[in-house]
């Protein structure tokens, strides 16, 4: 089994259909769940994943921030 690693995010809290349906995309790549009501999510994803995960990230940071 493989173990998983955990980053919290926040992100703007209309957007968490978005992200997840995006994620889904990409078959195992990251598991998206809520942390809480203020747009604060859980990934997890394998270690060997993480390069690929964050430029993914990184490259839709504009359209999921929470826009402080």
């Amino acid at each position: 089994m493989a173990v998983l690693k955990t980053q919290y995010l926040r992100i703007s809290k209309d957007k968490f259909h978005y992200l997840k349906f995006i994620l889904e995309g990409y078959d195992n790549l990251a598991i998206l769940s809520s942390f809480d009501n203020n747009g604060v999510v859980v990934l997890r994803y394998p270690d060997g994943l993480s390069r690929e995960l964050f430029e993914l990230l990184e490259s839709i940071a504009v359209d999921i921030g929470p826009g402080f």
